[in-house]
């Protein structure tokens, strides 16, 4: 059903029933779209103040743009600096993003609730945060931001344009004009980056524009995180792939862009868990097609171990990205001028 209602919103589905449930679901997105405007409108009334500096890190549309790793990204860079960082996120029932914030970032308090003005206030009074990131907190109306950075995705910027259920966005267009920053991702996977850039600033001419890309790292077995292998280590073998994200294909891009042939994907809903009966299903069907190499995202790798899943580390491979900002420079000058008020 999930997957059916997506492919609706993103005019996937064709046909006449198609046609009638997408003019059913465009009268559902009127009303969600003006309920989202008189709740916003409420809620950012009377804002409140955490007492620290509070980054935004969020999207208008469903699916994965790539908010956690700009989250990771920001979060490493302060932390760098000095700064006593705390990353505010809602989290959902795998817990996937969570964890695999605090793997990468160590030091860095990671606090998993649905009421971010509790989770503030307790990240600054146990962990003397100076500086609170909310993770996909664009809609978090209520409280007052120092900095709200919104992230793109340039491969599919804001669907065909409807709200949810009709399309993808989350909020009206018009609600870009409360970014402070821009920040197009995956644009080496995209066309009509400049004319993505044209519309941001038609809607808001203020917000400062960043492009950036995910760049494979390395590979790791999941039962040996430590022990990185270089990219070029799995280059022209065929490999299983699976993965639960909001966006399969540019894991399967990058997949190839390493010089792997798929010879086996499977996909799954985002923040998917995992049971063992899936687990072994890749597995033989791996084997099935004598492949002995089974790759997966860092995402999918907190899940399956957060499951306890552990009995299948060793058969799996991950894949290690990062967020690369072109001008980067600037990016961190924006960032830092945060501080210097």
């Amino acid at each position: 059903m999930r997957k059916f209602l997506y492919n609706l919103a993103t005019d996937k589905s064709q046909g006449l029933l198609a046609f009638v449930l997408k003019f059913l679901l465009f009268i559902l997105s009127l009303i969600y779209g003006l309920a989202i405007r008189l709740i916003s409108l409420i809620l950012g009334l009377a804002k409140i103040n955490l007492r620290a500096k509070v980054i935004s890190i969020g999207n208008i549309t469903l699916g994965g743009t790539g908010k956690t790793s700009l989250v990771e990204y920001v979060a490493g860079l302060l932390k760098d600096k000095g700064k006593a960082v705390a990353i505010l996120t809602r989290g959902y029932g795998s817990g996937d993003e969570p964890q695999m914030l605090e793997n990468n970032l160590g030091s860095v308090a990671v606090i998993v609730g649905s009421n971010r003005i509790k989770s503030g206030r307790r990240a600054i009074k146990e962990y003397c945060a100076d500086t609170l990131i909310l993770d996909d907190g664009f809609q978090q109306w209520h409280l007052k931001k120092d900095l709200n950075i919104v992230t793109i995705d340039s491969s599919a910027p804001f669907g065909n344009r409807n709200m949810i259920p009709r399309g993808i966005l989350r909020e009206p267009l018009s609600a870009l004009k409360r970014a402070d920053v821009f920040v197009l991702t995956k644009t080496d996977l995209a066309q009509g980056v400049d004319k993505i850039k044209a519309a941001l600033r038609r809607i808001n001419n203020k917000a400062d524009i960043f492009e950036s890309v995910h760049k494979p790292v390395n590979f790791y077995r999941m039962s040996e995180p430590e022990r990185a292998l270089p990219l070029n280590s799995l280059k022209g073998k065929t490999a299983a792939i699976f993965c639960g994200i909001g966006d399969p294909e540019s894991f399967e891009r990058l997949i190839t862009n390493c010089g792997i042939n798929i010879g086996l994907s499977h996909r799954f809903h985002d923040h998917y868990d995992y049971t063992d009966a899936d687990l072994e299903r890749i597995i033989l069907e791996a084997e099935g097609k004598s492949i002995s190499t089974i790759i997966t995202t860092e995402k999918d790798a907190s899940r399956i171990i957060n499951s306890g899943l552990n009995d299948f580390n060793s058969k799996f491979t991950v894949l290690r990205v990062e967020l690369e900002i072109k001008e980067n420079e600037r990016f961190n000058l924006r960032l830092f001028s945060l501080y210097s008020v």
